[in-house]
């Protein structure tokens, strides 16, 4: 093509699906702008009565000198793109420039026709990340930009605002996933041995260890008393208290003898909490299941039958969840993991999980342990799962492992406990939406994202 006809193409031409690629689109193309580029997208740029096809086929065809193709799944399978890909590869051929078509990642992808060997931009993980390669790249190509006329088209943040969510100023109520520490005991101890000892006799005590207990050199620290530690350690030796110090100064000060600083004290008494919290759970019989750096607790077919609904909440405003379901042809079992805190007040903060398994004769078989189609299946199943859905399943968690109880005893020794609350921090926020605060029942798995619903497979 002559020079003079490439030098009338200056638009950078975002390809995308409506509405899918919206939001990545409003956020990208006002950064473009800032950078000097000239941007048509279909979000905003076609006029009342532009026929809009027609329009958006002779900005790519007649004006374009880069094509930015929003790549996943969805976007990819739309009609309207894969024309927009059609003429893009032929307009690559006429202009003699392979890297006419730069695909923008999005998600992962199904290599298609055309732009399976294309290399791509990665958005995935972060969009800042991806702008700034995007940005190295049309740079390196030479796309015409203007930097002494910025102008940011201030459509594209009208548009957006149109479909945002307005805040009202009006407080709110807001339920989270921290359960606070109520009480522990007053006194943590530091025991040693009153002679030699094999250490790895001494750790592998500890280790099947009832009641939790953390090795330090070659003693131990515990809640328990010297005749609870000497009775585990029967057969590695006899051993004596050495230290002895309030719990809440050891978490915030440290300890003296042995000489450890206050991070790792705190650090320290909050892995013994974890080892409680662990403890009362395989004690209930919750299935363990190991992730990738912490224990996950799954409520399991022995517990709660297939989408039995666990009723929480009060009388005024009674409500039911489901802790286990089928998606997909497998069975998905909701847990938690717990961490521990003491700052800015001593609390557990309750991780949401879910495991899945195999579907065999309508209940739970066997569990996936395969890490990525685990990671799949949650983006996939979980993905249509409102807020007020993760709410109610961990409201419903509590109260099965509440039972009659008000609140949560954790086992530190044979007569200690951490107590925990057995309702979620309820924070208050300056503002509020006007999302419905309501949900029914019969409204928690009814949008057509969630389960039984879903059928949208992603791939390797």
């Amino acid at each position: 093509m002559e020079l003079a006809q490439l030098s009338d193409r200056n638009i950078v031409f975002i390809s995308k699906a409506t509405p899918e690629d919206d939001e990545f689109v409003l956020w990208l193309a006002p950064k473009l702008e800032a950078a000097g580029y000239t941007v048509f997208a279909d979000v905003l740029s076609l006029k009342a009565g532009d026929r809009w096809r027609k329009e958006v086929t002779a900005s790519l065809r007649d004006n374009a000198i880069k094509m930015l193709l929003c790549c996943n799944d969805t976007s990819l399978a739309k009609d309207g793109v894969q024309e927009e890909i059609g003429i893009a590869l032929d307009l690559s051929k006429e202009l003699n420039d392979k890297r006419f078509i730069i695909p923008l990642r999005l998600e992962r992808y199904k290599k298609i026709f055309g732009i399976g060997e294309l290399q791509y931009i990665n958005f995935v993980g972060s969009w800042a990340n991806g702008l700034a390669e995007l940005l190295d790249e049309l740079d390196s190509e030479n796309v015409p930009k203007n930097r002494d006329e910025i102008s940011i088209n201030p459509n594209w943040e009208l548009y957006r605002q149109r479909f945002s969510i307005h805040v009202q100023r009006e407080e709110e109520l807001l339920t989270s996933n921290l359960v606070k520490i109520l009480n522990f005991p007053s006194y943590i101890y530091y025991y040693e041995p009153t002679g030699a000892i094999d250490l790895d006799a001494f750790k592998d005590e500890c280790s099947l260890s009832k009641y939790p207990v953390e090795v330090y050199h070659n003693g131990v620290f515990t809640f328990m008393g010297p005749d609870e530690i000497n009775a585990l350690l029967s057969g590695v030796g006899k051993f004596k208290k050495k230290a002895s110090y309030p719990t809440e100064n050891f978490i915030s000060e440290g300890a003296s003898r042995p000489k450890i600083k206050s991070r790792e004290t705190s650090n320290l008494v909050s892995s013994m909490f974890r080892q409680a919290w662990n403890s009362l759970c395989r004690e209930k019989g919750l299935t363990e299941y190991a992730y990738s750096s912490q224990l996950g607790f799954h409520f399991n077919k022995s517990l709660i039958p297939l989408k039995k609904r666990v009723p929480w909440g009060d009388k005024a405003d009674r409500r039911s969840s489901a802790l286990r379901g089928t998606s997909k042809g497998k069975v998905w079992e909701y847990g938690v993991t717990a961490i521990v805190s003491f700052w800015p007040f001593p609390h557990v903060k309750l991780k949401a999980r879910v495991l899945f398994s195999e579907l065999s004769s309508n209940e739970a078989g066997s569990i996936i342990n395969d890490p990525a189609k685990q990671h799949k299946l949650r983006r996939s199943t979980c993905s249509g799962w409102r807020n007020k859905q993760w709410h109610g399943r961990l409201m419903a968690y509590l109260v099965m492992l509440l039972g009659d109880n008000e609140t949560l005893y954790l086992p530190l020794s044979f007569s200690s406990n951490v107590e925990l609350s057995g309702m979620p921090v309820i924070l208050k926020s300056p503002v509020t939406t006007q999302l419905p605060n309501n949900l029914d029942d019969e409204d928690e798995e009814a949008d057509l994202t969630t389960l039984g619903n879903f059928d949208i497979e992603e791939d390797d």
